[in-house]
């Protein structure tokens, strides 16, 4: 696709540090933290950042602690994350940042606040935190159990949207895929948003299109159908 004149952009709730392994060699930029920041391959540094602010994300740290006691968050940062000692990772990554209290992590500038709760389900903390985030943050979701805050008004389709008007393409030269509900608003941006079969019903519901499971190559497939 890259020789055939596409640009290939990576579009991902994970922090530039977790992506190094599968970044397309033949990309420039890859928006990272769902839109938070804009991330120059090459260079290894933010060319845009959209950051959660200390004042929102304190205050909603701290509604987020009366409302759901238990409650134990994760912030991303550019070179790194950090975590509270409360908060048990799902998966192993590559961040060796000590622990602290949300509170002192926040208080600088982060690219994404992430929440989990021991009791709460996935849903309940979500719409618990649509509901104390009101219009001061954006809310979603990517995978199970943690709950994904950015600044008001920042999502994969934000940060897609300043980055092809930023090189002079239309969004109805983009073609998006995508499978959970942090995909939506992209898939609804792009000219032609794809989900894959077994996405969630979130992203089958935005998507103009739904092509094959991911186990049955369902991107490579659309891409395919470009190249002939």
């Amino acid at each position: 696709m890259h020789d055939a004149g596409a640009e290939i952009v990576l579009v991902t709730a994970r922090a530039p540090w977790w992506i190094a392994d599968f970044v397309p060699e033949s990309s420039d930029v890859a928006i990272c933290c769902n839109g938070a920041v804009i991330w120059d391959l090459h260079e290894q540094r933010a060319l845009d950042e959209y950051a959660l602010q200390p004042a929102s994300a304190a205050r909603i740290v701290g509604a987020l602690r009366e409302r759901a006691p238990g409650v134990a968050f994760a912030c991303e940062l550019g070179l790194g994350g950090i975590r509270e000692p409360a908060y048990v990772p799902l998966w192993p990554s590559p961040d060796m940042h000590p622990r602290r209290d949300a509170l002192e992590i926040v208080a600088a500038p982060v690219f994404k606040l992430v929440a989990q709760h021991p009791k709460l389900s996935q849903l309940e903390l979500y719409e618990l935190a649509l509901e104390l985030c009101g219009e001061e943050a954006t809310v979603t979701y990517s995978g199970e159990q943690l709950v994904e805050i950015s600044a008001a008004g920042v999502t994969k389709a934000f940060a897609l949207a300043a980055h092809c008007a930023q090189v002079g393409i239309r969004p109805d030269e983009v073609v998006a895929f995508g499978d959970m509900p942090n995909d939506v608003p992209m898939l609804q941006f792009a000219g032609l948003g794809v989900a894959v079969a077994n996405a969630h019903p979130d992203a089958l519901a935005a998507a103009d299109e739904v092509t094959a499971s991911n186990d049955e190559d369902g991107v490579a497939l659309v891409l395919e159908r470009f190249l002939t």
